[in-house]
């Protein structure tokens, strides 16, 4: 076109070339062909309408190309058979679509520059934009081109709709200062019923509604103004088509009432912040005379001398975004239109969810609060009505992969199946504990062995070194060093020949053959679980039924998983995710296959002895805490425990208030958040083991999703986690970006309450040797000079 280097198309089919420096500055090209039309992009451009105006007339943004889009050539995208322009401009005014095809709105576009203006109230000093004017005639007449003319010479934006339907959307998205009915004639539209439709709205508050009425003849009493100002008119204008007279009318509204709106929308807003202020507030006259006061009150009586606006006051601590209601831009709608009459209903119900509960308080809360608290308190119950409250939204852009696809890899259950490929088992994971030598006893354990375990109570106990001398065997031998430590079979009245058989199953169902989730993970998150449980107020707040359900849980958090993620099993259509309904399939495997292998046969069975109660709530408990290690959950338990336990030992410890609950034994919902905490952790601890451990877990983890990968390549299945291609994948990129997302909040929990600090050291120090290898480019787990 010739026209560089922009272009801006407007919804209404408007060009504007633009220069690089000149964002705002439209400028006409001269290169634009002058015949009746020429196709641009399926439009039209049109530049000899103006042609046949008056100068006068044809005013408009200088150097502005109008554009015409036929509505025949939009249904059908042709441009052939057109002679001519397809709409026509009127007395050189630009058409712009406010809403549907059928809804037809005019734009103005002033001649005028005008600036912000400053407005002054008392210290205040706030910018008024330029003022905009709707104008809402049926049919174009000299009436409407006196106020259109009026308002490009007064400076002002105006938009004139044809239908009330078109002015209502024009309004809710223009917001307007002043609107200008035509209330002439009544065959077209009902100008009364427009302008009652208007003032439904919530952003009319603030909006002059003046009514254009025609001159009353000799022989007849000039009318009431009453139904007008019933209907919801501010004032009343005579017919009088002169341009000075419709400018004089719009300059006195702008000077008077629409000044006086817009220092009233000030006010609000002051006063918005001020009922969400903190702190004890006195606003007085220039002779110290108080004329409010307020004092904000977190329990008691709010009845004393405050303001009645203020007594509404919210007792949460933390501060709200408020959105200045003298900001015109306001998206929400109407907050008339958004009640709901089921409300009645729910109120009325006797059995209330807790979420229930608590959009009815907010919906009470709405009914006597300010505007914006009352939008914010909408967009409040918009986000209550999601499914996923916890989970936070990565963005689609510029995202790192690493974490994008470790989210996607553990925190979904993946594509469907898109073949009819299955994933079988590698092993026979049944396997009898009958074909395991017998049970060794406690004296049995050599000496190398015992030596080790002496050291068990570490955090920095090397499960490595206990693997190799176990030869792969190291949870039978550490569960019973730690089981006993906790008198397990005390608790649980069985004998240690019991607990060792037991002990075998369930390491004989570990996979040796994957890489990380082996009976090695799993004597690794026992041992973490045990050393949780020795912290001081992690021990004052569990019951031994807690400790034995914990330490049990541990043991058999990963049994017979197969070394695939749920996203993989539920891809693959594998028979468990078919039978858990691709919800939670490993972890409910786990769990269920744990029962399954004790109960079968009497001389494993670690339960038989205790009474059916204590067995519901071990078991359930058990449950709950193997689930609470998938991750698709990770975010709500994590939210969970600081709402509920770190916040409120914060202030505990700060000698404030608190009317929740504290952590103690006797809160059974705490406790239940305290244990899915401890073996989440536990089950991820990984980066904060010493750095030898933890570069040796790095490598196990990244081998079996190389395998995954590696085998969702040659069944055709969705590719998980592309990044961990064992050819191309950066190990330490994937941990750096593990511990961004799931590890560094979840430990400062969890430390804040158990108080951790070698972990969190390891953690600090581990971190900082995964940046260096990425800094450095290198794709291994061990910088040069460590080799």
């Amino acid at each position: 076109m010739g026209c560089a280097p922009s272009i801006h198309v407007s919804q209404s089919g408007v060009i504007y070339c633009r220069d690089s420096d000149e964002s705002n500055s439209p400028r006409q090209t001269s290169s634009l062909s002058q015949g009746p039309t020429a196709p641009l992009h399926g439009l039209f451009v049109q530049t000899d309408a103006a042609d046949a105006m008056p100068p006068s007339r044809a005013a408009g943004p200088p150097g502005a190309v109008r554009v015409r889009r036929s509505r025949a050539e939009l249904g059908s995208g042709s441009s052939t058979g057109s002679s001519g322009p397809a709409v026509t401009t009127c007395r050189g005014r630009r058409r712009h679509c406010c809403s549907s095809a059928e809804a037809e709105t005019q734009t103005s576009y002033t001649s005028v520059k005008v600036s912000s203006a400053e407005v002054r109230i008392g210290p205040m000093r706030l910018t008024q934009d330029p003022i905009q004017v709707l104008l809402i005639f049926a049919k174009e007449d000299s009436q409407s081109d006196g106020f259109w003319w009026a308002c490009d010479r007064a400076g002002y934006r105006c938009n004139i709709a044809r239908t009330p339907e078109s002015a209502l959307e024009c309004f809710l998205d223009k917001h307007h200062e002043i609107i200008v009915i035509d209330h002439r004639q009544t065959r077209n539209f009902d100008a009364e019923a427009v302008c009652r439709s208007i003032r439904a709205t919530n952003p009319s508050e603030h909006t002059v509604i003046l009514a254009v009425v025609s001159q009353a003849s000799g022989d007849h009493e000039e009318a009431s103004v009453l139904p007008l100002l019933h209907a919801g008119f501010n004032r009343r204008f005579m017919e009088n088509s002169s341009i000075i007279a419709c400018y004089n009318e719009l300059i006195q509204i702008e000077h008077g009432e629409v000044r006086s709106q817009f220092k009233l929308r000030a006010c609000n807003s002051v006063f918005t912040a001020l009922d969400h202020c903190h702190e004890a507030i006195e606003i007085t006259s220039d002779d110290h005379v108080i004329q409010i006061h307020r004092i904000h009150r977190d329990s008691g009586d709010n009845s004393q001398t405050e303001p009645h606006s203020f007594r509404h006051k919210s007792r949460r601590k933390e501060s709200i975004d408020v959105k200045s209601i003298s900001s015109r831009g306001s998206d929400a709608p109407s907050l008339q239109n958004r009640r709901y009459p089921s409300m009645a209903r729910i109120h009325s119900m006797t059995i209330e969810a807790p979420i229930t509960k608590v959009i009815n308080i907010i919906n009470a809360a709405q009914e006597n609060s300010p505007v914006t608290v009352a939008e914010a308190l909408d967009r409040v119950l918009e986000i209550l009505r999601t499914t996923e409250l916890y989970s936070p939204q990565l963005g689609t852009k510029d995202e790192d992969p690493h974490t994008s696809d470790l989210v996607g890899g553990l925190m979904t259950d993946g594509l469907r199946r898109l073949s009819g490929n299955e994933y079988v088992f590698t092993k026979n994971v049944h396997q009898s504990h009958s074909h395991l030598a017998m049970p060794i006893t406690i004296n049995d354990v050599p000496p190398s062995i015992a030596q080790l375990l002496d050291n068990e109570e570490s955090w920095d106990f090397n499960i490595f070194e206990l693997e190799a001398v176990t030869h792969k065997r190291p949870l039978v031998y550490l569960g019973l060093k730690v089981f006993s430590r906790f008198g397990v079979c005390e608790f649980l009245n069985c004998t240690e020949t019991t607990l060792r058989a037991w002990l075998q199953v369930i390491e004989a169902n570990y996979h040796s053959s994957n890489a990380y989730h082996n009976s090695t993970h799993a004597a690794d998150v026992l041992h973490a679980t045990a050393f949780f449980l020795g912290k001081e107020r992690v021990k004052g707040s569990l019951d031994q039924l807690d400790e034995v359900a914990a330490l049990i849980a541990a043991t058999v958090h990963d049994v017979d998983h197969p070394g695939r993620t749920n996203s993989f099993l539920c891809n693959a259509g594998s028979d468990l995710a078919v039978l858990y309904n691709d919800t939670a399939v490993l972890e409910s495997h786990h769990t269920a296959l744990a029962f399954q292998l004790t109960v079968k046969d009497t001389k494993c069975n670690i339960f038989k002895n205790i009474d059916r109660n204590h067995y519901r709530t071990l078991r359930q408990a058990i449950i709950d805490m193997v689930l609470a290690t998938e991750m698709t959950k990770h975010f709500e338990h994590v939210n969970k425990f600081v709402n509920s336990i770190n916040k409120p030992l914060a202030a505990e410890s700060e000698g404030s208030d608190c009317e929740c609950n504290p952590t103690g034994k006797n809160f059974p919902e705490n406790q239940i958040l305290i244990k899915r905490m401890m073996i989440k952790c536990a089950d991820v601890a990984n980066p904060c083991r010493p750095l030898d451990l933890c570069i040796e877990w790095a490598g196990r983890i990244s081998e079996e999703y190389f395998a995954q990968t590696d085998e969702e390549k040659r069944q055709g299945l969705p590719v998980v986690m592309p990044v961990f291609d064992r050819n191309t994948c950066s190990i330490p990129k994937s941990q750096i970006s593990f511990i961004d997302y799931f590890i560094t909040d979840m430990f400062d929990a969890w430390d804040a309450f158990a108080h951790l600090p070698a972990l969190m050291q390891h953690l600090a120090d581990n971190y900082k040797h995964w940046k260096t290898l990425d800094d450095l480019k290198c794709k291994s787990l061990r910088l040069p000079s460590d080799s």
